[in-house]
């Protein structure tokens, strides 16, 4: 199957955010309810249709990075070129909430400046009253209470750090797939836009590859992370 663009991902933030679990529900279209941890990266790819962007094809090519300080190290190197990221942090878990400056500042030091940056709030399936996940599903919820978890981050005080530091902001739910598609399509979205600014360019920009069918070396080149699932 044929593409118009090849985009870059990154996915970062703390550990136990459910980073992992969001990238096998874009890949996979299921769950993993103990998922390994990461060492160092891992990778996955998916093609998905821009209804808003005259039904383009695009293909993420997506960088799902460690939460712990001890592979920074390595994680800091696949942020060069990214086109997109997704911040993610865990809605029933402050600390992972503020921890998330921490990750932007260093995502901004280390990748392309004009990368387009989304703020996702995962797990919202675990909130007692969260009425985000029970309007984007028609299926029955599939968490019982018992592993319910109280929310420690508001939609609206996400919504104002991402509105200050100029993310786009969504919540989602890797458990149910609510908004896990959704999140990359609003980023890819803005990302073309950039494209047809010329503020990202085949020539200077890595992490924006248009396709060029009559060359078959260069779908080739990209598609050569597929044959590796993980780093170190």
């Amino acid at each position: 199957m044929s593409w118009n663009y090849v985009l870059k991902f990154i996915i970062t933030g703390d550990a136990a955010t459910g980073k992992s679990s969001l990238l096998i529900r874009l890949t996979d279209q299921r769950f993993l309810s103990n998922p390994d941890p990461t060492l160092g990266v891992e990778f996955g790819s998916k093609l998905i249709t821009i209804p808003e962007e005259d039904n383009k094809v695009i293909k993420l090519q997506c960088w799902d990075t460690a939460g712990t300080e001890s592979f920074r190290s390595i994680t800091r190197s696949y942020y060069r070129g990214a086109a997109g990221c997704l911040l993610v942090y865990d809605v029933t878990s402050r600390k992972s909430f503020n921890n998330t400056r921490s990750w932007l500042a260093d995502v901004r030091e280390h990748a392309d400046p004009h990368l387009t940056c989304i703020l996702v709030g995962n797990k919202v399936d675990l909130c007692e009253d969260d009425s985000a996940s029970s309007e984007a599903s028609a299926s029955p919820p599939t968490t019982s209470k018992l592993t319910r978890r109280r929310r420690e981050v508001t939609t609206e005080e996400a919504e104002l750090f991402a509105k200050e530091e100029g993310l786009l902001f969504i919540e989602a739910s890797a458990k149910s797939g609510h908004n896990v598609e959704k999140a990359f399509e609003q980023a890819a979205i803005e990302i073309l836009g950039k494209v047809r600014q010329g503020i990202f360019d085949d020539d200077r920009s890595p992490g924006v590859k248009a396709s060029k069918p009559s060359n078959t070396n260069n779908t080739l080149q990209l598609d050569q992370g597929t044959q590796k699932s993980s780093c170190c």
